[in-house]
């Protein structure tokens, strides 16, 4: 289980940071000093869609604009990862996102998981992570 990614390891497919934000499914007190750990893989996939939502009411609505922010260039080559998501999920970079393209999400979400944690996304947990949130239809 060790040789996992860290993001898998974690039930966390996003790396989402532990912050003051409360999740479903979230394991409290995380056992990573950094990173934020969830009960199932669905649940982290949960978290990456509601954690997208809220970035899209803020206008961050491009893939290119997310991983700005997502995965800042002080930490990333964020270059790359833009690149990395638009190709694996097909989808434009500067592609103008709304809360009804369920699809490009669903894509986008698998394809950042598959840059963070070095494998392909698992589609049914994706899903299952989609399906439990209720705010990108």
């Amino acid at each position: 289980m060790q040789n996992k990614a860290r993001g898998l390891r974690n039930n966390n497919p996003g790396n989402i940071r532990i912050n003051a934000d409360v999740f479903q499914g979230e394991v409290r007190p995380s056992k990573d000093k950094s990173f934020k750990q969830f009960e199932t893989m669905a649940y982290g996939y949960r978290a990456m869609f509601v954690d997208l939502s809220s970035k899209m009411k803020r206008g961050v609505n491009t893939i290119e604009k997310i991983i700005e922010i997502y995965a800042p260039p002080f930490e990333n080559d964020t270059e790359a990862y833009i690149n990395s998501v638009s190709v694996r999920s097909g989808i434009a970079r500067d592609k103008i996102l709304s809360e009804t393209d369920s699809a490009d999400y669903i894509k986008i979400v698998a394809a950042m998981s598959s840059v963070e944690n070095g494998t392909p996304a698992v589609m049914s947990d994706v899903e299952c992570g989609f399906k439990m949130q209720n705010r990108i239809r």
